[in-house]
């Protein structure tokens, strides 16, 4: 058997072509696949080299970046931009090569880059881990953002993708720099914040430019190919965002039987925060997904479940479990698991655990006066319950289910607000 560790120190060579040219009704796109001559430290010397591999290290990838073809279908433009984001990341780009980037780690980026596009009003960060974030905020400073996104979850931001939409300053670095990270992306860096990051060996340090333009993405269009396992292709446009402004939300509505039943409380201009926030986040999680949001950071996230009400539960369980570990984490500098297991084994109070977790249900883990956020309808009020039952005071959902009555009665009971977007967000 081949040495496990050694696998994932190679970079695995591809027989892709260079170029790659897809006809779409004589309109014709052309790509070329990105080499980097990156410095090898066996070979003393630069080497032409593609990713590193793809999702797994005994998968070949390789990367294209469109060149020439921006499209007209039904009257739709795509790929109508200039400039580049990671598909045109450069040499020179990257200032740290770390252990040469694979499939994961700049499709991490791309992901993170594709909802921070809607994060354009304060400094924002994202943390991501397998193509879903793992926290997402916004801060009144670069800093802040990070502190947030990185507390909302601070076990799955191991290892992750740190994605900001400003200028990294040596504050920054510094506070991110006693944690291990894969990759850090920003517009540029400045000051000692290159160096303070380099104490990580192999951390991949992309700088790419575009992101100071990157609200100018927002509502571009282009074209999604999924590939089958049978040599067929499915494609499908990007979404068509609808969601600008809390104008854009409706508050919920439904008819059942000719009776109209109505939500009674309109969102706070908190709680429209909150709402348009995680609307955006909820754009680049992988669906069935839900997610919990205060104060314009992300409080738990649930991903790829099968049933709605599954999904929200799970949350809720993330939810505690990050909570406890962070109260662990501020107060004896361990996480949860540890400090558990050497309370198990004599060496610390496991009174001192048992009041934490108290605190925790007191607090039901942050939840309180939180929006929950859905990305397709709730076909059951057992999902809402579950919400409200953790002190959410708002939801966020596209509508559209039979049952949207007996959703809008349960938030009603409970004086929850809620608020129909009319646009389903499921990402696979």
């Amino acid at each position: 058997m081949e040495d496990i560790k050694g696998m994932y120190k190679k970079v695995v060579k591809d027989s892709f072509p260079d170029t790659i040219k897809i006809d779409m009704g004589g309109e014709v796109l052309i790509y070329k696949k990105k080499a980097w001559s990156i410095y090898d430290a066996d070979e003393k010397c630069n080497v032409e080299r593609g990713l590193r591999y793809g999702e797994n290290p005994d998968q070949a990838s390789a990367m294209y970046e469109l060149i020439n073809g921006n499209i007209v279908l039904g009257g739709i433009k795509f790929f109508d931009f200039d400039g580049g984001l990671v598909s045109r990341v450069k040499e020179e780009d990257m200032l740290q090569v770390g252990k040469h980037p694979g499939k994961i780690n700049l499709t991490d980026v791309d992901n993170a880059l594709n909802i921070l596009k809607f994060l354009d009003k304060k400094p924002a960060c994202a943390i991501m881990k397998h193509n879903n974030p793992s926290g997402l905020a916004y801060g009144t400073t670069l800093t802040e953002a990070f502190d947030k996104a990185f507390m909302s979850d601070r076990i799955a931001a191991f290892g992750g993708c740190v994605v900001f939409t400003k200028t990294i300053n040596e504050e920054t670095a510094k506070a991110m720099v006693p944690y291990y990270f894969e990759v850090v992306c920003a517009p540029d860096f400045e000051g000692k914040a290159i160096d303070v990051l380099k104490k990580w060996k192999n951390l991949r340090i992309l700088k790419i430019g575009e992101i100071e333009r990157l609200h100018e993405y927002k509502f571009k269009r282009y074209i999604d190919i999924k590939s089958l396992m049978d040599g067929g292709i499915v494609i499908q446009e990007s979404q068509p965002f609808k969601i600008k402004s809390k104008e854009d939300l409706k508050p919920a509505e439904a008819v059942y039987k000719g009776e109209t039943y109505t939500i009674k409380r309109k969102p706070t201009d908190r709680e429209y925060q909150d709402m348009l926030f995680g609307w955006y986040v909820e754009s680049g999680v992988s669906s069935n997904s839900a997610l919990f949001v205060k104060d314009e950071a992300t409080v738990a996230i649930g991903t790829g479940e099968q049933d709605r009400v599954g999904v929200v539960e799970i949350a809720v369980f993330k939810a505690y479990k990050k909570y406890m570990d962070l109260e662990v984490f501020k107060k004896y500098s361990v996480p949860y698991a540890v400090f558990k297991l050497e309370a198990e084994r004599g060496l610390r109070k496991m009174t001192d655990l048992i009041e934490i977790e108290k605190y925790t249900r007191e607090q039901r883990a942050g939840l309180i006066g939180s929006v929950v956020v859905s990305d397709g309808f709730f076909p059951f009020r057992d999902g809402v319950d579950a919400a409200i039952k953790e002190g959410a005071t708002g939801v966020i959902q596209p509508g559209g289910s039979e049952r949207d009555f007996e959703v809008i009665e349960a938030c009603n009971e409970a004086n929850v607000t809620m608020v129909f977007t009319g646009q389903r967000l499921f990402k696979h």
